[in-house]
């Protein structure tokens, strides 16, 4: 399974100490060398199963540039380069410019919910707390009670 990340997913995962689940879950993910970079900026080093891939300069990726920021630009056109199975991208511009594109895209709940799912967390109301206090994720009302009802809790 080819898996492309942005930047979101994976340093709320970093910050409360949960990257190893899109280990657990995918085994490698993809990231471009923007994510690479706007990464290294707030952590010391990445895990070895994230692994950086060029992106090329492409017509798209300098579209979608005046869109979006250069991650999630660069994620996007990786994705669609390694004819990726999954995109992880959390913002709502992001995921629609992916969405136009053609690309199958989960955020970090859809990424939570599975690993609920296959019981690799006991719980995703402990670890929606944890990214809202520690990770400074926002996530409304309504999407978090959603969340919270799919999981079962």
């Amino acid at each position: 399974m080819i898996v492309v990340s942005d930047t979101s997913p994976i340093t709320a995962l970093l910050t409360i100490q949960k990257i190893e689940l899109l280990h657990q879950l995918y085994g490698e993910v993809k990231i471009p060398p923007a994510v690479a970079k706007e990464l290294l900026n707030y952590h010391n080093a990445l895990p070895d199963f994230v692994q950086t891939a060029p992106v090329g300069d492409s017509l798209l990726l300098e579209q979608l540039k005046h869109q979006l920021d250069p991650g999630e630009a660069e994620a996007i056109v990786l994705a669609k380069k390694l004819h990726a199975d999954l995109l992880l991208i959390d913002e709502a511009l992001g995921r629609k410019a992916a969405r136009h594109e053609h690309l199958p895209v989960i955020g970090l709940m859809g990424v939570l919910l599975i690993a609920k799912k296959k019981g690799l967390v006991a719980s995703i109301r402990n670890l929606i707390e944890q990214l809202e206090t520690e990770a400074g994720f926002y996530l409304s009302r309504q999407v978090k009670e959603k969340v919270i009802a799919a999981a079962g809790e």
